[in-house]
């Protein structure tokens, strides 16, 4: 069986982007060899000028895609600034990718907390001794934060850093591409004016 027929259907005739994007998630799921959730965001900064980087998924539903970061990175400095951002999936073994975008909002802190229980403790401790996106004078220096953080939250729970939370894209547009013979590949996109608003779906030429 070819990647392109693992879906059921023909996903052209779906009318509901994010059922189908966990239709393809959970597919990938079952064929990634490593982070199905991996996804690359990007970000521009005051001048418009662009960054890429890859980030996880950390949940999804008809609200938009949350992914969690540290506030003072410098993808944390950029979203705060301009509340807008772009996802784009790439599924090699499926031959599949899913772009979106849209504006950002910061998830709650009750979403935010309930998440940062569930990471590994030593991820919790590295929340707090990452100074994300600056300069490191050695891997001491941060080898030191770590023991330092570690000993502080030796007994109990570790709490979440301020400065460290989810945001929450809420895309106007989610582009479905699929994998075709000589390059004539199918592609579907999702369209809204607003967060609120209703989709249109248009076929695009590849």
């Amino acid at each position: 069986m070819s990647a392109n027929e693992l879906t059921s259907g023909d996903f052209t005739e779906s009318n509901e982007p994010f059922d189908l994007f966990a239709e393809w998630l959970k597919e990938a799921e079952a064929s990634e060899i490593n982070d199905p959730n991996a996804v690359a965001l990007a970000t521009v900064d005051e001048d418009g000028l662009p960054n890429v980087r890859m980030v996880l998924l950390k949940g999804f539903d008809q609200d938009g895609f949350v992914f969690y970061t540290n506030f003072e990175s410098q993808k944390g400095q950029e979203i705060l600034g301009q509340r807008k951002a772009a996802m784009c999936f790439h599924w090699k073994t499926l031959r599949r990718q899913v772009r979106l975008r849209g504006p950002v909002e910061i998830v709650s802190d009750e979403e935010a907390d309930a998440y940062f229980k569930t990471r590994a403790r030593g991820s919790r401790i590295g929340a707090w001794a990452s100074k994300q996106s600056r300069p490191l004078e050695s891997r001491f220096a941060l080898e030191k934060a770590v023991a330092e953080y570690t000993a502080r939250y030796a007994i109990g729970e570790i709490p979440r850093p301020a400065h460290w939370s989810g945001f929450r894209i809420r895309p106007l547009s989610i582009e479905f591409w699929k994998d075709q013979k000589f390059r004539l590949h199918d592609r579907i996109e999702f369209r809204r004016a607003s967060p609120e608003g209703n989709w249109a779906k248009v076929r695009m030429y590849p």
